[in-house]
């Protein structure tokens, strides 16, 4: 049993990035999102940035690496695992980590659209093309 789960929803700050070492594969990337911080002093509405690093191994992480661009919003459900050593002066860190057990999209990014333009504007030059032959 996971103590701790989480679902979160975010735009990738960047490609997620595929690492392969030795027989192990994983994905590792960034969402972003943005909540309400209340307002300044001139009654403006103010938005805090968080941003949270996600690592998805396997299948899981190549179709994340495959599939996800830049912008794209995802909806991540992971688990939290803590991640606790001793550093070289002898001290204990502790930090966590947080694996992705499963995702699917949300809106696409700006990356993603302009693909699927190009590639509908393509669609109808060769459609263009057929049709003079």
């Amino acid at each position: 049993m996971n103590s701790f789960t989480l679902t979160a929803i975010g735009n990738l700050t960047r490609n997620p990035e595929l690492v392969a070492k030795g027989d192990t594969t994983y994905t590792r990337f960034c969402l972003i999102g943005n909540d309400y911080a209340g307002k300044d002093a001139d009654g403006t509405a103010r938005e805090a940035a968080t941003s949270v690093d996600f690592v998805a191994f396997g299948v899981l992480g190549e179709t994340i690496a495959r599939t996800a661009r830049k912008g794209d919003q995802l909806i991540v459900e992971a688990r939290i695992r803590a991640d606790n050593w001793t550093d070289k002066q002898g001290e204990k860190q502790y930090d966590h980590s947080f694996v992705v057990q499963g995702f699917r999209f949300g809106a696409p990014g700006k990356l993603k659209r302009e693909e699927r333009e190009s590639r509908r504007d393509e669609g109808k030059r060769g459609e263009a093309v057929a049709a003079e032959a």
